[in-house]
């Protein structure tokens, strides 16, 4: 019995339309995800690791174009879905973690209210419901003392 990929990307292809010309930033890239599999994409700054991955969520930058190629997610053409059902997937099924917290979070803004946030966007709970889970998500990678620092602001996490 075949299962079928839980993230299906194949030859795809990103180009960004400049002033100077049009730049290829991916260009054939094909992979598969299984479900319960860890997959690592690294190389050089400039790679196109970042322009992948935000093909996979369509949150492509302005300028940015997929050109030729098909993102699968559970079987699903992402780039053919509905905003609803983008939404939906967003956040529940897949999702991206920037590497800079200080560029991803709002400064102005306690860390648990921004992570309660996301979490009621994609799920139906009460803010204390999200609340709760926020902590323990915080708990579940690895933050100390999440629960100070539900009510830090992001320049105040540890490094």
């Amino acid at each position: 019995m075949t299962v079928e990929p839980l993230l299906a990307v194949d030859d795809l292809a990103v180009e960004f339309a400049t002033p100077e010309g049009t730049i290829a930033a991916v260009d054939g890239v094909s992979f598969t995800v299984q479900p319960h599999e860890i997959v690592g994409i690294v190389g050089e700054s400039g790679s196109g690791k970042s322009v992948t991955a935000l093909s996979m969520l369509r949150m492509l930058p302005h300028g940015g174009v997929l050109t030729r190629g098909q993102i699968r997610f559970g079987g699903r053409d992402v780039h053919r879905m509905s905003d609803e059902e983008l939404r939906r997937l967003r956040g529940s099924g897949i999702s991206m973690i920037f590497q800079d917290p200080s560029a991803s979070l709002n400064p102005v803004v306690r860390v648990g209210a921004q992570v309660a946030e996301a979490l009621r966007a994609h799920q139906e709970v009460s803010w204390q419901q999200a609340n709760t889970n926020a902590v323990g998500l915080l708990h579940q990678v690895g933050i100390p003392d999440p629960e100070e620092r539900m009510r830090e602001y992001p320049f105040q996490l540890p490094p």
